[in-house]
């Protein structure tokens, strides 16, 4: 059997993140009142909010922080672009860009290609092209400057690892580091997104925030074999947290 890195910061993601097993799926937890406000909410979490609270206490653990006031600055720089709430249009809303740019802030690392991963060129403009599914985009202001983001997406590639590779390459893949679900769903870049976990099997699964069974868990499938029921998914996309600038 291959040897299965392990990191003692990603061993503390994991905790962190098991802690919130059994937490109810809720989405759009985020899309609340008339003005985009920082959303702090344990009792419902979708798959990214899973993932941010995650990383936002990790970081308290690394910096050995206590209060709660340190938890919403870490959140707010790991959600919004640059760190800075600033309107709807400053929130990390695809999740590539959402990697991209805390890569630059120097909290994760997109370890992709290094994994073998391929590149993609893809339009990134489902929110531009499906207004009416969010409500902060009657605003013409907002929809404008998303139109804004999405056109500078489209200057990005798109790297994930085949879905055929992922079981080749999981020993690769450190428990704690993220895991985005990368899709052939047009204009969008990522369908869900959780954490990885090696498990007693010997495979490795996802601790994730699941729709489909309304809370968090770790999939009873190995991540390969789960996203072979996925019809849209065409591999994965993973960073790793490094939390260097938090």
């Amino acid at each position: 059997m291959q040897t299965v890195k392990s990191s003692k910061l990603g061993d503390t993601l994991v905790l962190v993140g098991k802690s919130f097993m059994g937490t109810p799926y809720v989405e759009k937890t985020l899309e609340i009142g008339d003005t985009e406000t920082l959303v702090v909410n344990f009792s419902g979490l979708d798959c990214t909010t899973f993932v941010e609270n995650v990383l936002a206490f990790g970081s308290m653990l690394k910096q050995e922080q206590h209060s709660f006031d340190a938890f919403v600055e870490n959140l707010e720089t790991i959600r919004y672009r640059n760190g800075i709430l600033n309107g709807y249009p400053s929130r990390l809303h695809y999740f590539t860009d959402w990697i991209r740019n805390n890569q630059k802030k120097g909290l994760v690392k997109d370890i992709t290609s290094e994994l073998g991963g391929v590149t993609l060129n893809k339009p990134i403009n489902f929110m531009g092209t499906h207004r009416s599914l969010y409500p902060f985009l009657t605003d013409d202001g907002n929809f404008e400057a998303m139109l804004q983001v999405e056109k500078e997406l489209a200057d990005e590639e798109l790297c994930y690892l085949p879905q055929d590779q992922i079981q080749s390459k999981e020993h690769l893949i450190q428990s704690g580091d993220i895991i985005a679900l990368a899709t052939s769903i047009k204009g969008l870049d990522v369908t869900h997104t959780g954490i990885a976990i090696h498990q007693p099997d010997g495979r490795l699964h996802l601790l994730h925030a699941s729709s489909k069974n309304g809370k968090v868990e770790i999939t009873e499938e190995p991540l390969a074999d789960y996203l072979k029921n996925i019809k849209s998914n065409i591999g994965i996309i993973v960073a790793r947290p490094t939390l260097l600038s938090l």
